[in-house]
């Protein structure tokens, strides 16, 4: 019996490793999608790599879209700063590190591929509880771009469409972690730092970065990419 198949977001990151394992954990035979898109810790497409083969994931796609082409954002453009030493969300507004339209960019072509191949499953690693506040990481945002995915491909004639997969948008990254755990992945091979200091360490101050070591010291567990 052929196993359904599914596209999966992998970024490089934290999150994205634990949904992919996931989604094989599921039994989909998965697809990877990794995104070059100008993003200045460009390292991450290395652990996207070092993520897949850990997994055993033989199909994975890496596609160059440059998003630096138009900037606004703090993880593509030089000249805006990441902000450094504040508490993730503490301000209450829209980072700096917010990539515009980012996921709705990512999930169009997670949907091309899917479409193209015959996959009705897409897998993303948004969270809504432990988050920098970024507007397409709310489950409202998934279900809307469920409806596009729907009514903008041949699904739209048929009963058969698509469903967007984001389990881990309840979870805090302490749950994510232990999930992670529970799935035998291993987050040596990882990356989370938004901007790597020149010796290609992570700066350990960045939003991303205090995010991943707040969700180890919550589980309890030692972060192995410092190990």
């Amino acid at each position: 019996m052929l196993k359904k198949k599914a596209v999966v977001l992998v970024s490089g990151g934290l999150d994205s490793s634990v949904v992919l394992g996931w989604a094989r954990s599921l039994g989909f035979e998965v697809v990877a999608l990794t995104l070059r898109y100008g993003q200045r810790h460009a390292i991450e497409i290395e652990s996207a790599k070092k993520v897949c083969r850990s997994q055993g994931v033989t199909d994975h796609r890496i596609v160059n879209v440059d998003l630096a082409l138009f900037g606004g954002s703090a993880l593509t453009d030089r000249v805006v700063d990441v902000p450094k030493g504040t508490s993730p969300g503490s301000s209450g507004a829209i980072p700096p590190t917010y990539v515009p339209a980012r996921n709705t960019i990512f999930l169009s072509l997670a949907l091309s591929l899917a479409e193209s191949i015959g996959a009705k499953d897409i897998f993303i690693g948004v969270s809504s509880v432990d988050y920098s506040g970024y507007p397409d990481c709310r489950p409202e945002f998934i279900l809307a771009f469920q409806q596009v995915a729907k009514l903008g491909t041949r699904a739209a004639d048929t009963d058969d469409s698509y469903e967007i997969h984001a389990p881990l948008v309840h979870l805090t990254k302490k749950e994510t972690i232990l999930k992670g755990i529970s799935l035998g992945v291993d987050f040596s091979s990882t990356w989370t730092c938004y901007d790597p200091l020149e010796n290609g360490n992570p700066c350990g101050a960045c939003e991303s970065c205090q995010l991943r070591a707040k969700g180890f010291e919550e589980a309890g567990l030692p972060d192995p990419l410092l190990g």
